[in-house]
């Protein structure tokens, strides 16, 4: 559910994508609220994943720990495209804590929430 990494940081990272007419959460020609949650969990799991990368070691397999305070003010359709940038807000011991928000083309904050990521012990 990302196209594209627009930037990055330490504490923060930016991504974009655009739902095309195959995409699982499309019903009607809509993103639905499921697909934002996913885009949501896919750019902060590119942020560990590409921060691995340029550490080059193997990223880890990472899981949702919790999604809080998800607000959706608006869908998108197919073909248009949504930025989503994520803010690291606290990371200690493999568990993250981000703000998430999502913009369509216009720059209007679509969605906004939080999220905490956890990384998986190496045995699992």
């Amino acid at each position: 559910m990302v196209n594209k990494l627009v930037d990055y940081a330490t504490t923060k990272i930016i991504s974009s994508f655009t739902p095309s007419i195959d995409n699982i959460f499309l019903k009607e020609g809509i993103f639905i609220e499921a697909g934002i949650i996913e885009n949501m969990a896919q750019t902060v799991a590119l942020h560990t994943g590409y921060t691995y990368f340029l550490k080059g070691e193997e990223p880890p397999t990472g899981y949702i720990g919790s999604i809080k305070r998800v607000t959706i003010n608006k869908l998108v359709g197919i073909g248009e495209q949504i930025t989503t940038e994520a803010n690291i807000l606290h990371e200690i011991m493999g568990v993250t804590l981000v703000e998430i928000k999502v913009k369509n083309a216009h720059s209007e904050e679509i969605a906004i929430g939080e999220m905490k990521t956890v990384i998986a012990s190496p045995n699992e």
